[in-house]
């Protein structure tokens, strides 16, 4: 028996995966096209977020009310001033002996509120411009193409509360002026004055009631900028606006003062067994002092000082960003002090500062800050060159110098605590491996950070940027 070969129904057509993901990839892309034109702020798009599902519904409204209902009785009132018009034009026909019109237009003067004139049979002018805004134009001229049938003219341009109708007849011309009033619906003005009163009045109210919601995320964020960069909070600071702010502005407080309680706990107990260190290397160095063995106990006292050296590194690492205010800070000063140390340890320096000389950090910090990463330059080479920069809102500190430099590839590792590298400029037996991070430490907890470059001058580029 022959097989029969059976054929399968056709699935549904699905799209595929790749397909999908196309489309998804483009609607990623349309996002973010997007996304580059709206604006940053939290108040401008609130008002976005309230502005424009107004002016769609506005203008939702607007388009059903100008087609449906404005349209609608324009095109009524049209064909009812043509039908006048056509009514005239009949009685005009029906009795073309009657020399004297003077009824027909008393009687369409006084019934049908049109003023009719009899020109010679004239040429029609030329059409005139045709308006941008059409609306009243169409529907007047299709109602006398439709009822009338004749040539005609007429004349809607302008500011002027009359129309006027020229219709050519067999041996005259007949003119109408009709009040504009009677031919389409004069009431759009008066709609459109309510569209944008309601929609100002709106605005009234929504934009101070947005500035008031906002007016608390903004007093957040600005708190933890300023503990951020190591600032005291606003006196005035408290939670308010809405629940949720209230309670992310709680939750800012209960963990800001956490961590300020754990660096307060931190900073006792190190000082606690800085001074207990202390006491006791102080009596070891007593007692190799008594043994009356100079040369036996040289090397011990300098192991000693080295263990009290070191010591004192990792104290002041481990005490980071201890409670010191935030006051103004001299850059042109310590550019004075860091010459003088150069001149000292025999090294070139060139410093210079553009802008302001004040800044706002904390000075004691900030200058071991500066002191540890020029400290640096000197140890490892033979020029240094400072460049203080302080902007608008930023400030720019760049220390360049002739030494052997660091590896690309390490320089993130030296600001590791207690990294010291085997070659080059992290190699010196009386370093304990702490003064990168020291000073990184103080550059974030200013809010800022340190990154470590190619110098122009041949060795190493250490750029601090700071707020400010």
């Amino acid at each position: 028996m022959a097989a029969t070969d059976l054929q399968q129904p056709k699935s549904p057509s699905v799209e595929t995966p790749g397909a999908v993901d196309t489309m998804r990839h483009a609607w990623r892309r349309f996002w973010r096209r997007v996304s580059l034109y709206m604006p940053k702020r939290l108040y401008a798009r609130s008002l976005i977020i309230v502005i424009a599902p107004m002016f769609l519904l506005q203008s939702v409204v607007a388009f059903v009310f100008m087609e449906r209902n404005w349209q609608t009785v324009t095109l009524l009132l049209s064909q009812s001033v043509v039908r006048d018009i056509a009514a005239i034009i009949d009685v005009m026909e029906t009795y073309p002996h009657d020399a004297d019109y003077a009824n027909i237009i008393r009687i369409a003067q006084d019934r049908m509120q049109l003023k009719v004139d009899l020109l010679p049979p004239d040429p029609l002018p030329p059409p005139g411009p045709k308006p941008f805004f059409s609306t009243l134009d169409e529907p007047l001229s299709s109602e006398i193409t439709r009822q009338i049938n004749r040539p005609f003219w007429i004349d809607t341009v302008g500011n002027s509360k009359i129309i006027e109708v020229r219709i050519q007849l067999e041996n005259k011309v007949l003119r109408v002026f009709v009040r504009r009033s009677q031919a389409y619906a004069s009431n759009m003005q008066v709609f459109l004055l309510w569209m944008i009163g309601t929609s100002v009045v709106l605005l009234m109210i929504a934009i101070p009631f947005l500035r008031n919601q906002i007016k608390p995320i903004l007093t957040l964020a600005e708190a933890a900028e300023s503990f951020g960069k190591g600032r005291p909070m606003p006196q005035d600071f408290r939670p308010r606006g809405a629940e949720e702010v209230r309670r992310a502005g709680f939750a800012f407080i209960q963990m800001r003062e956490r961590i300020e309680r754990q660096i307060e706990q931190r900073t006792a107990m190190l000082t606690g067994v800085s001074h207990d260190l202390r006491t006791i290397l102080t009596r070891f160095k007593l007692q190799l002092a008594l043994t009356g063995k100079k040369g036996d106990i040289e090397a011990m006292n300098q192991d000693i000082d080295d263990m009290q050296s070191m010591l004192e590194g990792y104290i002041a690492f481990a005490r980071g960003e201890a409670a010191e205010d935030t006051g103004r800070f001299d850059l042109n000063a310590c550019l004075n002090k860091l010459t003088e140390e150069a001149a000292l340890r025999k090294r070139t320096i060139t410093t210079s500062l553009t802008g302001d000389s004040n800044v706002l950090v904390r000075p004691k910090a900030f200058a071991r800050l500066l002191s540890n990463i020029v400290g640096n330059a000197f140890r490892y080479a033979r020029t240094v060159e400072v460049k203080a920069v302080h902007g608008k809102g930023s400030l720019v500190v760049t220390v360049d110098d002739d030494g052997p430099g660091i590896a690309p590839a390490k320089r993130e590792e030296v600001f590791k605590p207690f990294v010291r590298l085997d070659q080059a400029r992290n190699l010196d037996s009386s370093g304990t491996g702490l003064g990168l991070a020291i000073a990184r430490d103080i550059a974030r907890s200013h809010g800022g950070d340190i990154t470590l470059e190619d110098s122009p001058l041949g060795g190493l580029r250490a750029v601090i940027r700071i707020p400010a």
